[in-house]
């Protein structure tokens, strides 16, 4: 098995700007969320998440800091 990523700083840092930004959506914050679950442990992201980053990354109305998620998201996928 191979060893999971962790989220940077940089990465973690965005996901609480995220999540504590009322008007982000709600496909923003559940990335931000999963994010900052993955910041310290060696946790994997999930399917259901993982198909919601996809979707993100490929939606042309994402916003930067979605796409930075959904990207985060998807490297810690297994």
């Amino acid at each position: 098995m191979t060893k999971n990523e962790k989220s940077s700083p940089r990465t973690t840092h965005t996901a609480s700007q995220v999540l504590r930004d009322s008007g982000a959506s709600k496909t923003a914050k559940s990335l931000a969320g999963s994010v900052l679950s993955q910041a310290s442990a060696s946790k994997a992201t999930s399917a259901p998440i993982a198909t919601k980053a996809a979707k993100a990354l490929d939606d042309g109305r994402s916003s930067k800091s979605t796409r930075s998620l959904a990207g985060s998201a998807l490297t810690q996928k297994k």
